[in-house]
């Protein structure tokens, strides 16, 4: 069976290994490519499922793209206690090795500059919901129908008005939040807000951000984040990470499924 070259990140030489068991893509385990003093962490994947045609059928089957996203994200969690890792984009391939060498080559400076960026670096994710309220009651069939069409109007216009006023103070909560994170950390990132439908979290993603703060202060990061967690009754706020600095390296679509 033909081979491709799977490439999880480029980074510089480390010199503690990786562990044993490490295995990526499709059970195969990392290795090392080295090419003018960079080195990309790859693994050898087959072309039937990898190639650009396989693909396009392969990235709408959800549970295969789960599975590769884990895998993926594994390699790069390896990395990221060994070194600082580049981590490149969900599916990045190459024919062989020359293709991949090409490729550093290409990119050899703009890799230089981000790895001397993100060096001790990790992302922190941040993302605010407000959540949704308990079914009430069943309300009294008497009390339950209004009396009139006003008083049904009425009662829609005091409904809207309480959602408008909850979505409201919950974004005043998430702009402040957000102020307060950006202060400590060296770069943030706001992405669009999480489909429900798709993320499968309880609530309405008000916030879905990205923080870049040095390795050594993230215990205060996070200290920061956790003081904020009752501040605002029925807001949520969840915290994820350390992560490789997806969101500051160019290729953040990389691990959104599981992040």
């Amino acid at each position: 069976m033909t081979g491709l070259r799977y490439v999880y990140a480029v980074c510089r030489p480390f010199g503690t290994p990786l562990q044993a068991q490490l295995t990526g893509i499709g059970g195969a385990p990392p290795a090392l490519v080295r090419h003018h003093g960079l080195v990309a962490v790859v693994s050898t994947v087959p072309e039937a499922d990898f190639s650009e045609e396989a693909l396009k059928a392969r990235l709408e089957d959800l549970d295969w793209l789960a599975a590769t996203a884990r895998a993926h994200q594994g390699v790069i969690d390896a990395l990221t206690t060994v070194t600082t890792p580049l981590p490149l984009r969900l599916a990045t391939v190459f024919r062989d090795d020359s293709a991949l060498r090409t490729m550093i080559e290409t990119r050899e400076d703009s890799f230089r500059r981000l790895l001397d960026r993100l060096d001790g670096r990790v992302e922190w994710g941040v993302k605010v919901y407000l959540e949704e309220e308990p079914a009430a009651e069943p309300a009294p069939a008497a009390a339950a129908k209004p009396a009139s069409g006003r008083d049904y109007l009425r009662r829609r216009r005091e409904q809207s008005h309480a959602r408008e006023d909850k979505w409201q103070r919950a974004e005043a909560f998430a702009r402040s939040l957000h102020e307060r994170l950006s202060a400590p950390a060296e770069d943030h990132r706001l992405h669009p807000p999480q489909n429900a439908a798709l993320s499968g979290a309880a609530g309405r993603n008000v916030l879905n951000a990205a923080y870049l703060v040095p390795r050594a202060h993230s215990e205060e990061f996070v200290e920061l984040v956790d003081r904020t967690k009752d501040e605002a009754p029925g807001i949520r706020v969840e915290l994820t990470g350390p992560w490789a600095a997806y969101s500051f390296s160019g290729e953040d679509a990389a691990a959104e499924e599981v992040r």
